[in-house]
């Protein structure tokens, strides 16, 4: 997701659960596709916010973006602003810090991919 941008939310917390699904807070590595099939890679840093809402921001390439994301069983979204479309990206939550998702932007054939993978430290 080359540039996202959307409003973030409140405090930090160090994990949320629901429904025995848990994202935790942190830094992850990213790996993606965009649109057009082109693969992208970088970071993102989840700062969880409420017990289930966070704020998260993407740095891939020279692009920094931020974006509002909650959890929702083991179904994990965010949504961000593309230009001036609005885009949605939508993970399942597979565990041991990993997030795999696809993506879109509004106005716009197709979808991305993208994984997440939790740096530990």
């Amino acid at each position: 997701m080359k540039r996202l941008i959307a409003v973030a939310v409140l405090a930090a917390l160090p994990a949320f659960p629901v429904f025995g699904q848990t994202v935790e807070a942190g830094t992850y590595d990213v790996r993606g596709t965009n649109l057009d099939g082109s693969k992208y890679q970088g970071t993102a840093r989840i700062k969880l916010t409420s017990e289930t809402t966070c704020s998260i921001e993407w740095k891939t390439g020279s692009t920094s973006s931020t974006g509002i994301c909650m959890l929702y069983e083991n179904a994990f979204a965010a949504s961000y602003i593309l230009g001036k479309d609005v885009g949605l990206v939508v993970y399942e939550v597979k565990g041991n810090g990993v997030l795999e998702g696809v993506w879109t932007v509004s106005g716009e054939d197709g979808s991305g991919t993208e994984t997440l993978r939790l740096r530990r430290q």
